[in-house]
């Protein structure tokens, strides 16, 4: 029984496309594009380009199967832009231009991300960009999880390094959450790569063991209508992100200052003097 393309419809849908807009596209029957939708049937490279520019889309995530393993490898390679051998060695030229063109979608996941949201400007530029439109998730580790304080043994650094650096680019950002469209989330997660996504770019930082991120590579990606590599870090993510729990909004020990303890006074005992 051939298998409907629901990532297609669902596209189509999200974008407010009905078969008309598709053929009159791409120059074919509307039947024809009813059946790739409703039996799975895979399109000629050229329609599924066309298609895929129209929803947003990679034909990888529309059709997984329709591109050979060893095409999928060459594309794999056009997608990187530049491999660091450090992410201290990512230029801050390159973190500016990264935020400051993305309009649409801007996804980071790490344990800290200190580094990138103590810029001076950091929040500002956010909060811009929310305010015209754009999507913003931040994931962080959650500062009291097994799997940050293993991290902080991991990475040979004193115990609860790793849960300080988390509240510290907290206090960073969580006023954004009050900023519509930016969410910020918890997650458990052990991590093996920080991805900070700005639209169709990507910075994947690699972990390495017995090494903090700083001192670990970092691949500069562009996302490719045909490729498979951009979109293996972006499911991560979402993999990561419907896991996650939102973060409070204050830290728990802030919470608990203002509380009153009450404390019972000893009874006074008696006196043999008057």
């Amino acid at each position: 029984m051939a298998k409907a393309n629901d990532r297609l419809r669902d596209a189509l849908l999200r974008n407010g496309l009905n078969l008309e807009h598709v053929s009159n596209a791409i120059g074919v029957d509307p039947k024809t594009v009813e059946r790739w939708i409703t039996t799975g049937r895979t399109p000629y490279p050229r329609h599924r380009h066309t298609i895929a520019s129209m929803v947003r889309e990679t034909e990888n995530y529309l059709w997984p199967d329709a591109v050979a393993p060893e095409r999928k490898s060459e594309i794999a390679e056009s997608e990187v832009v530049r491999v660091y051998p450090h992410r201290n060695s990512v230029p801050a030229e390159l973190w500016d231009r990264l935020l400051s063109d993305a309009s649409e979608h801007i996804d980071i996941l790490v344990l800290a991300g200190l580094f990138l949201v103590e810029r001076p400007t950091f929040a500002k530029e956010i909060t811009r960009k929310a305010n015209d439109g754009a999507k913003i998730r931040f994931l962080f580790g959650d500062p009291a999880a097994r799997e940050v304080a293993k991290r902080s043994e991991e990475e040979q650094l004193g115990k609860g390094t790793v849960a300080a650096r988390i509240r510290n680019a907290l206090a960073f950002v969580r006023p954004l959450s009050a900023v519509a469209d930016v969410q910020i989330r918890f997650h458990k997660t052990t991590l093996y790569n920080s991805v900070f996504r700005f639209d169709d770019e990507m910075v994947v930082n690699t972990h390495v063991y017995g090494f903090p991120g700083a001192h670990a590579p970092a691949l500069h990606l562009r996302r490719l209508s045909s490729g498979d590599l951009f979109e293996t870090y972006a499911e991560s993510f979402e993999t990561v992100w419907a896991a996650g729990k939102p973060a409070p909004s204050e830290e728990p020990s802030c919470r608990a200052s203002t509380t009153t303890t009450t404390r019972t006074l000893p009874r006074p005992t008696a006196s043999a003097s008057p």
